[in-house]
């Protein structure tokens, strides 16, 4: 199975910004760690992160012709993108949406996902690992 992992603003700074809140690892850390359980598992990763949505967009575009599946997490993009939200239903990839804090417990904007509806699966709060866990679903639960 082919896997984009995709992570959008604000994600580069992992590992220095607000660590209280998603932890001392950082990006590349988390790339490497989703390439080497992919290739544990028989998988193959391909990872992309940027600020702009349109980036973001483009890259789904893409991803359609080679992925079956999506590692998303859409950083601030989560609580107000409906072209990301669009890009995603339009592309019909499985995606599975992935915070590294809950949501849930944060600030009332940030619970807030027009993400969810059309992601296949959604993961919070697991800190790093919860990249991983959402490989696993993907290669569990197979593509759409």
């Amino acid at each position: 199975m082919n896997v984009l992992l995709l992570n959008g603003p604000n994600l580069n700074l992992l590992g220095e910004r607000e660590p209280e809140i998603y932890g001392t690892t950082t990006l590349a850390q988390i790339e490497q760690m989703v390439q080497a359980r992919a290739r544990s598992l028989g998988a193959s990763v391909r990872a992309f992160q940027s600020n702009h949505e349109g980036a973001l967009i483009d890259e789904l575009h893409q991803a359609r012709f080679w992925a079956q599946g999506v590692i998303f997490n859409p950083g601030a993009f989560t609580h107000y993108s409906y072209a990301l939200r669009d890009a995603i239903a339009s592309t019909r990839l499985r995606v599975v949406e992935v915070h590294l804090s809950d949501l849930s417990k944060r600030e009332p904007w940030r619970q807030q996902s027009v993400i969810a509806e059309v992601a296949a699966h959604r993961i919070m709060g697991k800190g790093a690992a919860g990249y991983v866990e959402a490989l696993e679903w993907l290669l569990q639960h197979g593509a759409q």
